[in-house]
């Protein structure tokens, strides 16, 4: 009886109503970016910003009707300087990571560039960017440490139960 009542009312009202009672998510985008030339375990591209105690990846949120990997390729670049095609970017695995607590979702993207690419970090966003050894991390943000542990790198690998 109720969803028929529901079923009833316009579209317009149907979608208030489930606005009001259903979370809403922000949606963000991540680069994680390796060095094409390291040799195993390989290296990460890192970033020390201002407002954190830690080191990053690049990343943002997405802007109104940008596509995730649109998005993760224009905050590396913002970021960094570095200029991906699209193309060059692939869906990690996972790649959608859902963060209940803050109610966001961090979609991430995969891509390699050579480290002899030199950087152009925006300072006022970036403090430094580096390359940096997968097993000789430098100490990273909480949400960045427990971002990597779901692609097996990092300090809370050994800890799933931080993470998930």
């Amino acid at each position: 009886m109720a969803y028929r009542q529901f079923y009833s009312l316009p579209a317009r009202w149907r979608r208030r109503i489930v606005r009001l009672f259903q979370p809403t998510y922000t949606i963000g985008a991540v680069a994680l970016v390796r060095d094409a030339d390291a040799p195993a375990p390989g290296r990460l591209l890192l970033l020390r910003q201002p407002a954190s105690s830690g080191w990053s990846l690049p990343a943002g949120l997405m802007d109104r009707g940008e596509q995730p990997v649109q998005a993760a390729v224009r905050e590396l670049a913002e970021e960094t300087g570095i200029r991906q095609d699209v193309a060059q970017m692939r869906a990690a695995n996972p790649n959608a990571l859902v963060h209940t607590k803050g109610q966001w979702v961090d979609m991430v993207f995969e891509t390699e560039v050579p480290a002899s690419q030199q950087f152009t970090i925006d300072e006022g966003e970036v403090l430094e960017a580096a390359w940096h050894r997968i097993d000789a991390l430098p100490p990273l943000t909480v949400s960045t440490a427990e971002l990597l542990a779901h692609y097996g790198i990092g300090p809370y690998v050994e800890y799933p139960e931080v993470t998930r």
